[in-house]
Formats: C-alpha cells, structure tokens, sequence
C-alpha cells in the first residue's frame, strides 16, 4: 500500500527501496493472499481505477514471482494463526509468513510490524 499511496506516510521510502531492489536486479515474491488483500485495500482506499493499475503492473510484471497458497500452506496458515494468540496477525500475514519460512526469505517490502514480531526483517525499517 505505501508503494501505491502517494499519500501514505511511508510512500518516499518505500518507492524508494522498491525502486533500488529492482535496479539492482531483485526479483519480488508475492502471493495471491497478499494479492487478494492489497486489491481490496487499493479499491477501499483509492478506488478501483487504482486498483486495476496496480494489478496491471504486477500481474504483467517478469519482476514478480507468484506464489500460491495451497491447502497444505492454508492448513500451516492457520496453525500459526490460532497458535500466536496474544498476536492480531491477519490470516493472510500468516500465509507470508509460511511462504516466507518455506522460501528460506528473511526480509518483506512492508511497513506492517507484525512481521517484525514475526522474525523477519521489514523495508523500510
């Protein structure tokens, strides 16, 4: 979301820490959950115009590497998320966190601090 709204507080960074992974060559992993989340926010937030040019350049993208959550990700999801009780981890936080762990990747272009009590590293920090 700050990537995409320019009126997020976190926006310059962000932009800015996207735009030097990918002109360093990286390559960005995503999900359909975390597809699924970011289309709804973008619509809520921005309006559906927005939210169609978003998906446009990240579904078009060679830069993006999609990955599914299959019923046995789901089912490890949902473990994590009945099990951290004292946490308000969304369920689709869960899902990244699963891909993440299975990925062997340590850190997420997020400005949500739940991955940080998850473990992993955020950018911006």
């Amino acid at each position: 979301m700050a990537c995409a709204d320019g009126s997020d507080l976190d926006h310059g960074k962000a932009v800015a820490v996207r735009d030097a992974w990918l002109e360093g060559g990286g390559l960005f992993v995503t999900s359909d959950y975390v597809a699924d989340e970011t289309l709804t926010l973008l619509r809520i937030r921005l309006g559906i115009d927005a939210a169609e040019t978003w998906w446009q350049q990240v579904d078009g993208s060679s830069r993006v590497r999609w990955e599914y959550v299959s019923p046995t990700r789901a089912d490890k999801a949902r473990g994590l998320f009945f099990r951290y009780r004292d946490k308000d981890f969304s369920f689709t936080d869960c899902t990244s966190f699963i891909l993440m762990r299975e990925l062997k990747l340590r850190e997420a272009l997020t400005t949500d601090h739940h991955f940080l009590q998850a473990g992993f590293g955020i950018k911006p920090g």
